[in-house]
């Protein structure tokens, strides 16, 4: 099972729907299904549950997915290494990122690479910490942008800057006028924070961990926006980024940013990448501009405003 056979597998898994499948896929939705029986049949067992016109990957087929993309994602290596022999210049970054570093740090990367590698192209995927992480483990990207440091093993890691973190507050806050606080006094304070597999989520357990508090939490939310909204209309507070070149909540009235007096009250941002799979000429190209980008910003560490 190859080239083109991986692709309409992999997308049938991915969409469950043979219809839509077959859309995505550009052939007649007739052709698809026979092309699944054919499967099936030489693989002595169905891969989808059947629910009207909706398909479902059984156990088996879970198998045989994560088989294929495995397999994908090594053809899609091996014909990237042979761009890379055959003209350098050329090639493809698959860049993965946490949603925060969309506003600045992801544009501002790819757009200072792509004036001296304007023919390497870059492909891009957000989501959560955990999954970003996933992603380079499991081959399916070639570097990501995360924070804090992750602990698995098999990654590399560059950091590249310090990002001051602070108490978001509402206006009228008990806290609001203080010139800084301290974590260890926030015990009684209600957080609004992100769902257990995002970066910030972690930071603030670390942190609480650290003053020996457990926090309370109010609301959850998977975008830092919202949870600023949430804070500015009274409902707790949040640590937030302070992020480069405006703070994330400075456009939002009701709101005050108070520092953080603990040492340390920065989340470190880095580059990593698989320290297994060798990179391609263009991976290697983005990240070393990475690095070189982190040393021009001299000490990387962003002024507190």
């Amino acid at each position: 099972m190859l080239g083109d056979d991986l692709l309409w597998f992999t997308t049938l898994a991915e969409l469950e729907r043979v219809g839509a499948a077959a859309e995505r896929l550009h052939i007649a939705q007739p052709t698809l299904s026979r092309m699944l029986a054919r499967l099936e049949r030489r693989l002595g067992a169905e891969l989808f549950d059947r629910h009207g016109k909706r398909i479902e990957l059984n156990d088996c087929g879970r198998i045989y997915y994560e088989h294929a993309r495995r397999a994908q994602s090594e053809l899609d290596a091996a014909a990237q290494a042979v761009a890379d022999r055959t003209d350098p210049a050329k090639g493809v970054v698959r860049l993965s990122f946490l949603h925060s570093f969309g506003r600045w740090l992801v544009p501002q990367l790819i757009g200072g690479f792509r004036r001296g590698s304007a023919r390497i192209s870059c492909t891009l995927w957000q989501g959560a910490f955990d999954a970003v992480v996933d992603q380079i483990l499991n081959g399916t990207a070639d570097l990501a942008i995360v924070s804090p440091r992750p602990s698995a093993a098999g990654l590399g890691w560059h950091k590249l800057l310090d990002q001051p973190l602070v108490l978001a507050v509402p206006a009228e806050h008990r806290l609001a006028a203080r010139r800084h606080i301290r974590f260890a006094d926030l015990a009684d304070t209600e957080f609004i924070t992100m769902p257990t597999g995002f970066g910030m989520r972690r930071i603030l357990e670390e942190m609480s961990a650290a003053a020996n508090i457990r926090p309370r939490i109010a609301f959850e939310s998977t975008d830092l926006v919202t949870v600023a909204g949430l804070v500015a209309a009274g409902l707790g507070v949040a640590v937030l980024p302070l992020e480069d070149p405006i703070p994330a909540t400075g456009a939002l009235s009701g709101l005050v940013t108070v520092p953080l007096a603990d040492v340390g009250a920065a989340r470190d941002v880095g580059l990593i990448w698989s320290a297994t799979a060798p990179p391609s000429d263009a991976v290697r190209r983005f990240r070393d501009f990475t690095e070189d980008w982190a040393r021009r910003r001299g000490g990387i560490q962003m002024p507190r405003r």
